[in-house]
């Protein structure tokens, strides 16, 4: 993986480096390749992780709106290091395991609910550059959500912009995360143009 990304790996050392290599050992099991382009700048490397950290404190939303819009925005975008990780944390998040395998494909897919649904059509509008959300869209979602579960929405979707936009232009692809706790692969996206 490490020779695919756009900037070379750096050896993550020293007493933060240690710290951040074991909570990611804790996390998912193995220090990520990926931790060794973000190394180049701590700074962005911290700040992110913080505020992935504090994204995952938010409870306005329940776990599986909240990784279903994660995801829908990671597969709208293109990012497979989002999408694989975003998979394996879900089954920490107790969220149900054929419904988030279903994400990448959710308009074709049967599981969803009506509400799942609609969440996921916000992720993948507000991820379109430009974003092309609609009023009718965001209306049913705050009387679905209530404001505070749809400010939640929107942030989440947004810092998942952040997080792919920037691992795509780094070159940073799915790591297997999945692979290797036994989930089955996810399911395909249609190609543009195919989806029902």
């Amino acid at each position: 993986m490490s020779s695919d990304t756009r900037i070379p790996t750096a050896e993550v050392t020293g007493v933060s480096g240690t710290l951040i290599k074991a909570v990611a050992k804790k996390m998912v099991g193995r220090v990520p390749d990926s931790l060794g382009v973000l190394w180049h700048h701590r700074g962005v490397m911290k700040d992110s992780m913080g505020i992935g950290q504090k994204v995952e404190r938010w409870h306005e939303l329940d776990p599986g709106l909240a990784t279903f819009a994660a995801m829908a925005s990671a597969a709208t975008i293109g990012c497979s290091f989002c999408l694989d990780f975003n998979y394996f944390m879900s089954r920490n998040r107790e969220v149900d395991a054929a419904k988030v395998r279903e994400v990448p494909r959710w308009r074709d897919s049967t599981l969803f609910t009506p509400l799942e649904r609609r969440v996921m059509e916000y992720a993948e509008a507000a991820s379109q550059t430009p974003p092309a959300v609609t009023d009718e869209l965001s209306d049913a979602l705050l009387e679905d959500l209530g404001p505070a579960g749809l400010v939640e929405l929107a942030a989440r979707v947004a810092f998942m912009n952040m997080s792919a936009r920037m691992n795509i232009a780094l070159g940073i692809r799915s790591e297997h995360f999945a692979d290797a706790c036994g989930l089955p692969p996810l399911a395909a996206r249609p190609a543009v143009g195919a989806s029902a």
